[in-house]
């Protein structure tokens, strides 16, 4: 038996759900993807596997979510609360665009860029461990094999949500992680050390000897890559990279990613290549918004916005 329920939650303006969706709208139907304007992802919800289908309701000056909840499992208040917190820190539904659109008004192109992809709102992973690994699995390769191996990973070692015959992954708990083998973690395409990465990290958070969930509270984004450039194989970039699509960690820069580089350079240098300390140093005038102006870029450069 499928137990449903739906409800509507509302967002801080300006916010275009259907702009910010788009970008999962490549992903594995299996996992988390966005299709005919509905985005759906199985989340862990107290403890229970649930599918989570999200739709736009109202405009982008007055946004409602439609949110549709199915389980194998009888739906309590406490499952939907847990839905809703979950929904708005994943599509960051309570912060205002307003404040980043004035810090930037005076960079002509950035002014520029936020006015074409007006209400577009940064998606943040479900968790933080979720961030990180993805940021391990994404060192040193392209993004095109990383989400390859970042979808094997989830099935794997995913739970599995099926309702109407149909599988759903979870993204893996670090307690599957850990309990895994290194010869099971290579096997989604992963070397030595990435595996190990994944795994020693998992071990970590499953003894309590690392609370990533916790981190999202610390303010310093210095005290905050101190912790996890403790962890092996965490370094600024991942550190940073983990800050920004786990923490919404607004600020974190993650200068020496190429991507990131080439999409800066693309709009404030002509294109041609630049260092990491050049990047932060455009970077500046973005003030405490620099994560979010650099993923505009990366948006604009996909939909290739020209300034």
């Amino acid at each position: 038996m499928i137990f449903t329920e739906t409800f509507k939650i509302g967002a801080v303006a300006p916010f275009n759900f259907d702009l910010t969706a788009q970008i999962f709208s490549s992903g594995d139907k299996q996992i988390r993807t966005y299709t005919n304007g509905q985005f759906t992802q199985v989340l862990t919800l107290n403890g229970k596997l649930t599918m989570v289908k999200l739709g736009a309701a109202g405009t982008i000056e007055q946004p409602k979510i439609t949110v549709e909840l199915k389980s194998n499992s009888p739906i309590a208040l406490q499952d939907r609360q847990k839905a809703e917190e979950a929904v708005k820190f994943i599509f960051n539904l309570g912060f205002d665009l307003s404040v980043f659109y004035s810090e930037v008004k005076n960079d002509q192109t950035m002014y520029y860029i936020t006015q074409q992809l007006y209400g577009l709102k940064n998606p943040t992973t479900a968790t933080v461990y979720e961030a990180l690994v993805d940021s391990i699995v994404e060192q040193q390769i392209s993004i095109k094999v990383a989400h390859t191996l970042e979808e094997r990973l989830v099935k794997k070692f995913g739970e599995v949500l099926t309702l109407d015959g149909e599988s759903f992954y979870a993204y893996p708990t670090p307690q599957n992680v850990a309990c895994a083998s290194l010869e099971e973690i290579r096997n989604c395409g992963l070397s030595q050390r990435k595996a190990e990465y994944i795994q020693e990290a998992a071990k970590l958070i499953v003894n309590g000897k690392l609370d990533l969930e916790h981190l999202k509270s610390r303010r310093s984004p210095d005290e905050i890559i101190a912790v996890l450039d403790e962890i092996r194989g965490i370094g600024i970039w991942t550190a940073e990279l983990t800050m920004l699509r786990g923490m919404q960690k607004l600020d974190a820069l993650p200068a020496d990613d190429f991507g990131i580089r080439r999409v800066i350079s693309r709009y404030y240098c002509g294109g041609k290549p630049i260092k990491a300390a050049e990047a932060r140093e455009i970077a500046k005038s973005w003030g405490k918004w620099k994560g979010l102006a650099a993923f505009y870029l990366i948006i604009a450069e996909i939909k290739d916005i020209a300034v």
